[in-house]
Parts: structure tokens; C-alpha cells; sequence
């Protein structure tokens, strides 16, 4: 219907078109009809759109706009006419009265219909039996945890890891929509602890940033930012102006002053919503609903999942809950999620967009990552700029071109990635992506990367060029590391420029009277530093030992390592034949650990360490500290091939090991899953050949494991 020049040019108009006001385009308007109707059969007859969906109704609503202001203008054949196809350092931290748990995440009927098989099985039911469900949204905002003391507001928290939370409880009392009282006395409850999302509605977000536009402040990115931001500030007038509402989604604990479970006393999560509704809380109403089997959830969410651009507020999804709480407490909880609710997550937000350039970073352990640079496009409520290429498969598998329009999303709304290119709109200006074969970042001498053998990424093996370095400090210091608070990249950027720090061990002695003297610090700032590090020197040695960037040695791994030795300094003694004899330690990271541990400069490093004071010895929590075993992965080992494309292989095994797996290196008849990426090569075919090993695709790891 339409040849490759006509569709390259109606392509390059429609990009011309989205960044017009409508009114702009009123001469235009039969252009406008034309490029419609082409997107229109590239989505409808050619199941291959170029633009995503929102772009597609932003030059919708355009034309709908131009034909409203002038019905004149409106001809039979308009697509208008058309019947549809279709926690800080900032605050203290307190314990929640009981763990705010993650859900579980599914995207189809088949995702649904498996929850529910799930949850007969765990009940008793005959699997006929349909199940009464609780479905309600699911706010894109804060999660906060209230609690009430004798009818009394006497603590607000934030989520926090879900154990505890910062406490904010100044800041919440200025909201109009949670009730400094409420009178649960009148259902014998003594002490509750409310869970709540803290949201902004969406005109009310628009009308803030075009006050801070025209005021010259900087914009929020989104209502969530803008909500959970405002939660945080240090002055509760701010949090107040910024409009934040709480709807309440569950009664989290509820005791009588016998200290008795008061919660037993409800029948259902619906019946426990209506009291915390009788009680004054905000709670949602049309868009929530009760109703018996999977099939009726399904409508339900979908119906929603269309109607979600014109609800007031954010929402990512609907959150499908077992209503009866006696058959919930059968369900029960795994340590990541309860297991008798699930979030339907709305497909990921989509757009079109051109990549201008690939720039490159290096890791902690040297491996190089590409980063595309696409020209500026709003997603979701943020601006997309900077995106990661994860690995040279990555890119040739996708056949990915500098200057190529390619389509991105935000998968689950949060992470940036390429879906595909668009090769059909290529004029044939557009450059392949030539991965270097030296370190980029390195313009001093030539580093020859190097890759090894059933790995995704290049790594430059000795850093010369300091990039490295700065990149093991921002490890060093990060929350799942050492948790340095207020030492983060920038700052360890600005102390390698003063020639401050070269290595970690430098962290441990700083003149805290010289940073007090810096632009932006004072003396308070550098105190709090300096109380962190000091806080960060009694970490156990398992916390000591991941902080170190050696490769594929994890929290898990450091966990059990550090049970099996007593001095950090033990590990230049031992070999790799004695490691590999520690369960779950495999070869690969037997090696590397001795190798590391071989190195006089890392030997050095630990020493002077331990001299400024930072803990090597082993300590009780490193004897008492479980390691994840238990999890839908409990007792399998794991190996990733080929290219993921959702998470790099770091991510993946942290997936793993928090389902109760451990990962391999190699396939053996001791294998039992292997997670297969694009272009997977020996390794598949090795793993065919023992026809013991189960075969699986990243979304059935993910789903399996419960990390989608």
C-alpha cells in the first residue's frame, strides 16, 4: 500500500508533527489525516507499528481537536469518523509492625489463571471451586505504613526495605486526607498499623510544575517523584503544598489491648477496607470491586488497564487480592511476597525516538557497558536521554545503527531498553555500532579488552585510566555493599579530582576538617560523614568481602565464604581445590577469589584497611546470617546464556540466589535449569545433548522466580 520512500517520509512528518500544536497544523490537516491512516495500517494490517500507542493518540487528539474547532474541516473518511478498532539519612528508621512485602507480577489471562491455580492448591479447594478475589489499583506513589495508639496518629513511616522505614510522621499529619483520629476503639482495636498510598492526582501535578515552570524551579519528573519527594522534605509546610492524598489499601495489624490479633475478628480484606472507610480513611470505589473467579478478574483488570490514561491518578496496575482472610492465611507468604495476592501490571509504556550516539562506562570489575544517547522523548512522565546496550550481543542481535529510529519502553514503568530498531525508515546514512576493541575510556595507551568464555561482556583487564577505581568506590559505598550514606558518585568524583582517594582503603581516612571546608558540606555535613564510615568500619566480614569487586563473588557467596574463615587475610592462604570443597562455590569463583587474593597491592589494601579500623574478622552474624534457601528456586542450580535483555547477568543471579537458587558457570549433569537469551550457542546445544537440564526463556525464569 505504501512504498518505502512514502512511508519514510509520512514517518519523518509524523516526528515533525508531534512536537506542532494542533493549532499549528490546521493547513496541514489532510497531511495529518494521511499520516494517521499510515500508522494506522502499519499497527492494524502490518502488526508492525513505528510510533508507540501515545503518540499515536497525541496526533489523534490533534486532528480531533483541529475538526472540533472547526467541524467544517471534517470529512467522511477522517479517522475521526472512524467507529475504534479496538529510606534517607534524613530521618530516622523505625521497625514496621509487621514486613511490607512486595507482590508477585503477572501481565495475562495465563499469568492470572496460574495464580489462581496456585492459590486452590495452597488452600485445599477442588480446583472447579472459583475463588472469591479483592481487586483494587494499583497507585504509582509511596507506600507508607500508619499507625494508630488509642484511636491517635502516632507514627508514619515509609516503606523502606518493607522490615522498616524512614519516619515521617511530622510530615503526614499536614495531610487532610489521614485522620489524626480515628476511633477503632469501636472495633476493639487498641494499636493498628494502616498501609496507605501517598499519591498526587494528575491535574493537580500538571498545575505544580507550570507554577515551578513559570517560577523557574526545576520540574518533577512525575506525580510519584513529586509525591514520595514531598514526603521527605525537611519542612512539613512544603509537604502539604504539594497536595498529597493516601488512599488505604489494608488493614496491616490490628490488636486489642490484650495484645490479642484483632484482624482474626474480620471475615474478609473487603469487610477491613469498609471499616478503615467508616473510620474516615480514603479508599477507592468504582475502580474497586469484588468478584468470584479468575475469568471476572481478568475483565475487571483489563477494563481498567483501558481506562487507565483517563483516571486521575497514576496507576501501573490493578492488585488482585484472595478476599477471604482465613483462606489468606492458608496462602501464606513466601520471604518476597504473600502468596494470596498478585499485581496485573498494564503493558509497559512505549515510544519511538532516534539514537544519536553510543558512549561507553566501565564497571567495578572492568566490564565495559554501552550506552545508547537517543534524542530527549518523554516516557511515563520521564525524559528518556541516556539508555543501556547492556553488551555487544545486545546490540548486533537487535542490529542496532547510530542514527536509526528505534522504539523504546520502560519495562514494569521503571527501566529504560530498547525494544527493536526500525530498519524500514533507514535512508541508508546510518552507521553500524563498531564495539571497541580497546578500553574506550582509557586515551593514555591501548588496553586490549578481552572476553571471557561464556560471558556476555567485553572487560578491560587492567584499568590504567582510573575509571575503574572510581567505579569499585561507588560499589564499596553503596546500600547493598558497605551503605556509606552521603558518599555517592558525585562526591567520590569531586575527591578523585582533589586526589582525595584513590582506592577504598582511602575512604577509611579522610580530613574531615578539610571537606567541612568544601562548597556545599559545612561542618555538619562532614560529621555526618565521618559517623557513617565510623558506622561502616563494624560491618561483618561477609559485607567486607562483596564490597571488594571481585568478579562473581556476591552477597550470597560472601555469606557462606565468610562462615568458612575467620580472618579476611585467610583467603591469601587458601586454594582453589580447597574452595571448590565449600558447597556452592564453583570453580570460576574459586579462582578468581585466589587470584584477587594473590594480588600484593589487594593484600596491602586490607591490611591498611583493617589498621584505619574496618572489620576482617568473622563475626557472629556472619555464623548466624542465613543464606537464602528457601524460594521457588530452592536447592536448583542456575546457568545463563546468550544475551538477556531485561537485566544484566549480575542482576540475574542476585534473581536467582534471592529465589533460593545458586549459579554455575558450565554446564554439567549437575545442572538444572538453563536460561536461554538471544544467540545462545554451546551451551544450549550442550545442555540438549544431556536432556536432564530444564530449558527456559528469561520471562519463564523471571516468572518462575517471582521477580517479574
Amino acid at each position: 500500500m505504501y512504498d518505502k520512500s512514502t512511508q519514510q517520509q509520512l514517518f519523518q512528518r509524523s516526528r515533525e508533527f508531534l512536537n506542532l500544536d494542533a493549532s499549528s497544523l490546521v493547513n496541514s490537516v489532510e497531511e495529518l489525516r494521511e499520516i494517521i491512516r499510515y500508522h494506522e495500517w502499519r499497527y492494524y494490517v502490518m502488526n508492525d507499528p513505528v510510533i508507540s500507542d501515545f503518540e499515536y493518540d497525541q496526533l489523534f487528539k490533534k486532528l480531533e481537536h483541529i475538526e472540533h474547532q472547526d467541524p467544517k474541516l471534517i470529512t467522511p473518511d477522517s479517522p475521526t469518523q472512524r467507529v475504534s478498532d479496538d529510606t534517607t539519612s534524613d530521618f530516622p528508621t523505625v521497625e514496621h509492625l509487621q514486613p511490607m512485602l512486595s507482590l508477585g507480577n503477572s501481565y495475562d489471562l495465563e499469568d492470572l489463571k496460574e495464580f489462581d491455580r496456585q492459590v486452590r492448591k495452597l488452600a485445599g479447594m477442588q480446583q472447579d471451586q472459583p475463588v472469591e478475589y479483592a481487586i483494587e489499583p494499583k497507585f504509582d506513589g509511596g507506600s507508607i505504613a500508619l499507625v494508630y495508639e488509642n484511636n491517635a496518629l502516632t507514627r508514619a513511616a515509609t516503606r523502606g526495605n518493607g522490615v522498616e522505614g524512614d519516619e515521617i510522621t511530622a510530615n503526614v499529619r499536614t495531610l487532610r486526607s489521614v485522620p489524626l483520629r480515628a476511633d477503632f476503639a469501636k472495633f476493639n482495636i487498641a494499636r493498628a498499623e494502616v498501609r496507605g498510598e501517598a499519591i498526587i492526582p494528575k491535574a493537580l501535578f500538571a498545575r505544580i510544575n507550570k507554577e515551578r515552570e513559570q517560577s523557574g524551579d526545576t520540574l518533577f519528573a512525575n506525580p510519584r517523584n513529586a509525591a514520595t519527594g514531598g514526603l521527605r522534605v525537611k519542612n512539613p509546610e512544603e509537604t502539604q503544598k504539594r497536595g498529597i492524598e493516601v488512599f488505604v489499601y489494608n488493614l496491616g495489624f490490628a490488636h486489642d489491648h490484650n495484645g490479642s490479633d484483632q484482624q482474626k475478628v474480620l471475615r474478609t480484606h473487603d469487610e477491613g477496607l469498609r471499616i478503615l472507610e467508616q473510620l474516615g480513611f480514603k479508599i477507592p470505589h468504582q475502580e474497586r470491586t469484588v468478584c468470584k473467579g479468575i475469568d471476572a478478574v481478568f475483565e475487571f483488570v483489563k477494563t481498567w488497564e483501558g481506562q487507565r490514561d483517563s483516571y486521575p491518578y497514576e496507576i501501573d496496575g490493578m492488585v488482585v487480592k484472595v478476599n477471604d482472610l482465613n483462606l489468606q492465611e492458608k496462602c501464606g507468604y513466601t520471604s518476597h511476597h504473600p502468596r494470596w495476592a498478585i499485581a496485573f501490571k498494564f503493558k509497559a509504556k512505549q515510544a519511538t525516538t532516534q539514537l544519536l550516539d553510543v558512549e561507553y562506562q566501565v564497571g567495578k570489575v572492568g566490564s565495559i557497558t554501552p550506552v545508547a544517547k537517543v534524542r530527549p522523548v518523554q516516557l511515563g512522565g520521564v525524559t528518556i536521554s541516556s539508555i543501556s546496550l547492556h553488551n555487544e550481543d545486545f546490540i548486533t542481535g537487535k542490529d542496532l545503527r547510530i542514527d536509526d529510529f528505534v522504539v523504546i519502553e520502560r519495562a514494569g514503568d521503571v527501566i529504560p531498553h530498547v525494544v527493536k530498531a526500525l530498519p524500514d525508515m533507514r535512508e541508508g546514512t546510518e552507521e553500524p555500532i563498531q564495539f571497541p576493541e580497546f578500553c574506550p575510556l582509557n586515551d593514555q595507551e591501548q588496553v586490549r579488552l578481552v572476553r571471557e568464555e561464556g560471558e556476555a561482556a567485553w572487560r578491560c583487564p587492567h584499568c590504567t585510566c582510573g575509571a575503574q577505581p572510581l567505579m569499585r568506590m561507588v560499589w564499596h559505598v553503596s546500600r547493598d555493599a558497605m551503605d556509606i550514606d552521603g558518599l555517592g558518585r558525585a562526591i567520590l568524583e569531586r575527591f578523585c579530582e582533589m586526589g582525595w582517594v584513590n582506592n577504598i582503603a582511602d575512604l577509611y581516612d579522610l580530613d574531615y576538617n578539610e571537606i567541612a571546608k568544601l562548597e556545599g558540606f559545612g561542618k555538619k555535613s562532614a560529621e555526618n560523614l565521618r559517623n557513617a564510615i565510623e558506622k561502616a568500619k563494624n560491618n561483618p566480614l561477609h559485607k567486607v568481602l562483596n564490597s571488594l569487586s571481585i568478579h562473581h563473588l556476591g552477597k550470597r557467596a560472601s555469606k557462606i565464604l565468610a562462615g568458612h574463615i575467620t580472618h579476611a587475610l585467610d583467603l591469601t592462604r587458601i586454594t582453589e581445590e580447597e574452595l571448590t570443597a565449600i558447597k556452592d562455590i564453583g570453580p570460576v569463583l574459586a579462582k578468581n577469589i585466589v587470584v584477587w587474593f594473590s594480588n600484593p597491592e589487594h593484600v596491602s589494601m586490607i591490611k591498611r584497611m583493617e589498621s584505619l579500623g574496618v572489620n576482617m574478622t568473622q563475626t557472629a552474624e556472619d555464623n548466624s546470617t542465613p543464606v537464602q534457601t528457601e524460594g521457588p528456586l530452592s536447592g536448583k542450580s542456575i546457568l545463563f546464556t546468550g544475551t538477556l535483555q531485561t537485566m544484566t547477568r549480575e542482576e540475574a543471579r542476585e534473581k536467582a540466589e534471592a529465589a533460593g537458587g545458586r549459579t554455575v558457570s558450565a554446564v554439567s549433569a549437575k545442572l538444572d535449569i538453563l536460561v536461554v537469551g538471544e544467540k545462545a550457542g554451546s551451551k544450549l546445544k550442550k545442555a540438549r545433548e544431556l536432556g536432564t537440564v530444564t530449558i527456559m526463556t528469561e520471562d519463564e525464569f523471571l516468572e518462575l522466580a517471582g521477580q517479574q
